[in-house]
């Protein structure tokens, strides 16, 4: 409740640009949302590309910028004009450190890496137009968009480049080739158990497309179709028999909190959608070949009777170019990540780290973890600490430990109150751990500098912005 009331707080607040005004690039200036610092300042725009964004310089500026990646992907075809004004809202303990803080709503919705990155890329650029050359730039990237920040990283930030270090907080690390696994385990097997989408009598589709071009269904639909099949929704005594069965197989096999099954289900029906349908021109970049299943009443009859379906090569290629990281990495980079993270399993900072150790790039990464419990958010004195902690690194060239960067929290909660959870011993085990690897899939990183190269060679490679 609290965070629709920010929402609709920040929607009055700091209004978009009107439709007609589309094509007007520069900021204007807006009225800042609630809980931003007294005399801080906001612009918002819309870019050449049609990317609505948001600006807030503080009126106390310690002369350095946040641009901010925002999470995902929606799935709206246009730019959402209200994102980045809520994105304001959300990390406003940025610009309450004294940061500049810039955010692009992107292009349009769905799937897009690259363009994300790119969209953010333009929006520091409009800061400098209307602002000058920031002391000290900073990218800053939550969930998909810490991939889509961690993109900027390679694309935009070699030496000498705009950027001075990164901070990817609960970042879906993984990339786009291997990342959503889990979703497609979740895919098959929550079919396998529930024959509910699609129906016997509805339209047949390969599950890999996530849902039929042309379905109608809405996610009012799939949760009534979720809790048709598993009673996800009431309480255990209100579930029959066969309802907590299939819940408890299709949990235990795909290991996915119960509390975000139907949020990873609707990804796995609706982004993957978007991603087959409308990125991939039909194309499948998924796998489950040579995959067992256990963990359910029955692994062989679930084995036997799953569906199977195998990657096309070059729809690989076009999402993991889109969305794998390279590990080229040459500023410093600080991760933090909550080690009971249900959306982005806190596996994906493993994958990260292989991917910049198998890149030789590891000495810029410190990554940091908190005993936290949710992905969306974390505590404002951990954000606020990550930063100081990023910008002494970047400023004087001494990396941070996990216990330094622990030891610094307090004094920041003395201020936000919202408490340091940082656990400095905690490593995550590998990806393969908690995603069943597909034949081949266990080194990184997922697509090399060398890989990225050659491809960006081949017309039409990737996903079109």
């Amino acid at each position: 409740m609290a965070g629709l009331l920010l929402a609709g707080t920040l929607a009055g607040a700091l209004a978009p640009a009107p439709a007609a005004q589309a094509q007007d690039t520069g900021p204007r200036p807006a009225g800042c949302p609630a809980g931003l610092p007294a005399g801080a300042s906001c612009w918002t725009g819309t870019d050449a590309n049609g990317a609505h964004y948001a600006i807030a310089v503080p009126e106390r500026w310690n002369g350095g910028l946040v641009v901010h990646a925002h999470g995902g992907p929606d799935l709206g075809d246009a730019s959402d004009p209200a994102r980045s004004v809520e994105d304001l809202g959300r990390w406003r303990v940025m610009v309450d450190q004294g940061y500049a803080w810039a955010g692009s709503s992107y292009r349009r919705g769905g799937y897009g890496t690259r363009m994300a990155a790119a969209d953010t890329e333009n929006v520091r650029r409009l800061f400098v137009e209307k602002f000058g050359e920031p002391g000290r730039t900073y990218v800053h990237g939550q969930s998909w968009g810490g991939d889509v920040a961690a993109k900027v990283v390679e694309t935009y930030a070699g030496k000498g480049g705009p950027y001075d270090g990164a901070l990817l907080t609960n970042g879906v690390l993984g990339g786009g080739s291997r990342g959503y696994d889990y979703r497609v385990d979740l895919r098959v097997v929550y079919q396998y158990y529930c024959a509910n989408l699609p129906r016997p009598e509805e339209p047949q589709y390969p599950l890999w497309q996530g849902l039929r071009r042309g379905s109608t269904l809405t996610s009012a639909g799939l949760r009534a179709r979720l809790q048709e099949c598993t009673g996800y929704a009431s309480s255990p005594g209100e579930r029959t028999a066969l309802q907590q069965r299939n819940l408890d197989d299709i949990l235990n096999v795909t290991g996915i909190p119960e509390r975000t099954l139907e949020s990873h289900l609707r990804f796995s029906v609706f982004t993957f959608r978007d991603i087959v349908h409308e990125r991939l021109d039909g194309r499948n970049p998924f796998s489950n070949r040579g995959v067992r299943y256990s963990g359910s009443h029955d692994d062989k009859a679930l084995n036997a009777g799953v569906e199977r379906f195998s990657a096309d090569p070059a729809a690989v290629r076009d999402l993991s170019y889109d969305s794998d990281l390279t590990g080229r990495v040459a500023i410093p980079v600080l991760t933090l990540h909550a080690t009971d993270d249900p959306t982005a399993f806190v596996e994906h900072e493993a994958a990260y780290r292989d991917t910049l150790r198998g890149a030789g790039r590891d000495r810029w990464l410190v990554q940091t973890f908190t005993g936290e419990h949710e992905h969306s958010a974390l505590s404002d004195a951990e954000y606020a600490t990550s930063l100081a902690a990023l910008d002494r690194w970047a400023r004087t060239g001494q990396r941070p430990t996990p216990r330094s960067v622990a030891a610094s929290c307090p004094a920041f909660d003395e201020v936000y109150g919202t408490g340091c959870f940082y656990d400095p011993g905690f490593r995550p085990a590998p990806y393969a751990s908690r995603v069943r690897p597909r034949p081949g899939g266990t080194s990184w990183p997922a697509m090399s500098a060398a890989q990225e190269q050659a491809w960006s060679r081949v017309p039409g490679v990737g996903i079109a912005p």
